[in-house]
């Protein structure tokens, strides 16, 4: 396992990390998920990323419990905090990044956490009073760094603008083969001022394992057909990007790689990419994605990857 620097910070993360979304506390059996969990560390992942919003703190309580007796400087925990938790517990106020923050810590059964990310950006808060009430919470020594995902390039160079408050090492956006916006405004935004990516969904939700057959419905153990967890997908299963996605597998084995470690390997091409978030439900997919890490490929089969998914996306676009 390789490790990068996470934006303007001290913290070392894994090329590949474990995220929760979807998996831990819902959709994954509990042993099934310490499985992964224990592999992760067998493998030297050494980031955990989780939100409070994942199975309304389902996820938080799982990882709360399967991390105790491991030391806590072996691992690099980052949780989120923005979308509702009740009908009146949402959103990014100096009162609820307080109250979201030390029920956060209690889930995870820890005194801080390394990184504490704002979900989405609260249109109905003003800017200046969450990055005050962000620089209390690490000022207070309950968080290390802090971090967005999904904000806009804009609303990321206002919080860079300001003065006497805490600086954000870390960006979570949505990055893959299969979307590539975040390369328009905020990777270079962010590349310019010490700011990190950590991309989720990197395989496409999974589209880009290769499993879903462009002519035969979603296998049964597959996250398509999961009443919890394929409602996200959907817009992934036209026939058109699967056909494209069935094209790379040649391109993957010219790589000697399987086609998730090439979708992992493209991500990591990025140099702004600190990390990419996979969700597993077996051990032996982070075993096989986690040796995406330090791969090197061809550029040259990268751009033919390219090509062929680009030709698909502009089918859709022009159907």
């Amino acid at each position: 396992m390789k490790y990068r620097k996470l934006g303007d910070s001290d913290l070392e993360v894994s090329e590949i990390s474990l995220g929760s979304w979807l998996t831990y506390g819902v959709g994954v059996e509990a042993d099934k998920a310490r499985a992964c969990l224990d592999e992760a560390f067998a493998q030297d992942i050494n980031f955990i990323d989780t939100a409070n919003v994942y199975g309304g703190g389902a996820a938080e309580f799982f990882l709360g419990e399967a991390l105790q007796g491991r030391a806590r400087d072996s691992y690099v925990l980052a949780t989120k905090v923005f979308f509702p938790m009740s009908d009146t517990n949402r959103g990014l106020s100096r009162a609820q990044i307080e109250k979201q923050l030390e029920d956060s810590l209690r889930r995870l059964r820890t005194d801080f956490v390394d990184l504490y990310q704002c979900h989405r950006y609260d249109w109905d808060t003003p800017l200046q009073e969450t990055m005050e009430a962000l620089t209390r919470a690490v000022d207070s020594g309950k968080v290390r760094y802090i971090g967005f995902s999904e904000w806009p390039a804009e609303r990321i160079q206002a919080a860079l603008d300001m003065s006497g408050v805490a600086k954000f090492v870390s960006s979570q956006p949505q990055y893959s083969m299969l979307w590539r916006e975040p390369e328009k405004e905020v990777i270079p935004v962010c590349a310019a001022n010490g700011i990190s990516q950590i991309v989720w969904s990197p395989l496409g939700q999974g589209v880009l394992s290769g499993k879903y057959d462009p002519d035969a419905p979603p296998p049964q153990d597959s996250r398509a057909a999961s009443d919890e967890m394929g409602g996200f997908i959907s817009r992934l299963l036209r026939p058109e990007i699967l056909r494209a996605v069935q094209d790379l597998k040649p391109i993957a084995k010219d790589a000697g790689l399987t086609l998730p470690q090439f979708a992992l390997a493209w991500v990591l091409r990025e140099p702004n990419v600190a990390s990419a978030i996979i969700g597993a439900s077996r051990p032996e997919q982070v075993r096989e994605n986690a040796a995406a890490s330090g791969v090197v490929v061809d550029s040259q089969l990268f751009a033919r990857a390219e090509q062929i998914i680009g030709e698909a996306l502009a089918q859709l676009e022009t159907a």
